[in-house]
């Protein structure tokens, strides 16, 4: 059986987020084969300017393309802030898709989850990541989207919210791109 990398992208640069604490729980909890590899770095990549992207692309992105290019799936686990994805990923995703129609996530099945402390759990943020993803080229797997409110529940530790969190992990890393041969 081959193993499955999966690029997680924290929209988070706070040490003590719960949303890294979710991607980490993921990884750990990971079924076999599954290897959950957070990119890191995202707070390096300087803001998406054509002028400095090409040859000698900033390192940071070169990076960052890299990691994601050599991993089968794409997993975000992100808050949501003031309505819209954390700007820390609206710009990885931003470097993520150049060049354009060649970019590291182009073909990748893609996904998104995460919480937030109000009662809807950062949908607005998952379906822009998820808009964004798929504009970059991304096979994007809506309806793997799990944006779990933080209200009352405690979501690192809820076996509900963990069973629906690894139902997604699972989905991403099931989906398969290949044609159905049954017509």
């Amino acid at each position: 059986m081959s193993e499955t990398r999966v690029a997680v992208l924290v929209g988070s640069l706070r040490a003590d987020s719960l949303n890294r604490k979710l991607a980490e729980k993921l990884g750990a909890e990971a079924p076999e084969g599954v290897v959950l590899d957070i990119v890191e770095g995202l707070e390096e990549l300087p803001f998406y300017n054509e002028e400095i992207d090409g040859e000698q692309a900033p390192e940071a992105a070169t990076r960052i393309r890299a990691h994601v290019a050599g991993a089968d799936r794409v997993l975000v686990v992100t808050p949501e802030y003031n309505g819209t994805m954390p700007a820390v990923l609206n710009n990885a995703i931003d470097w993520l898709s150049r060049p354009y129609g060649a970019g590291a996530l182009v073909a990748k099945p893609f996904a998104v989850v995460g919480t937030t402390p109000t009662p809807y759990g950062g949908r607005w943020a998952h379906a822009d990541a998820n808009r964004s993803a798929n504009i970059a080229g991304a096979v994007v797997l809506e309806d793997v989207t799990v944006s779990q409110p933080g209200v009352e529940v405690d979501v690192l530790a809820d076996a509900e919210v963990q069973a629906k969190l690894q139902a997604a992990l699972r989905s991403l890393v099931d989906y398969d791109a290949a044609p159905s041969s049954a017509a």
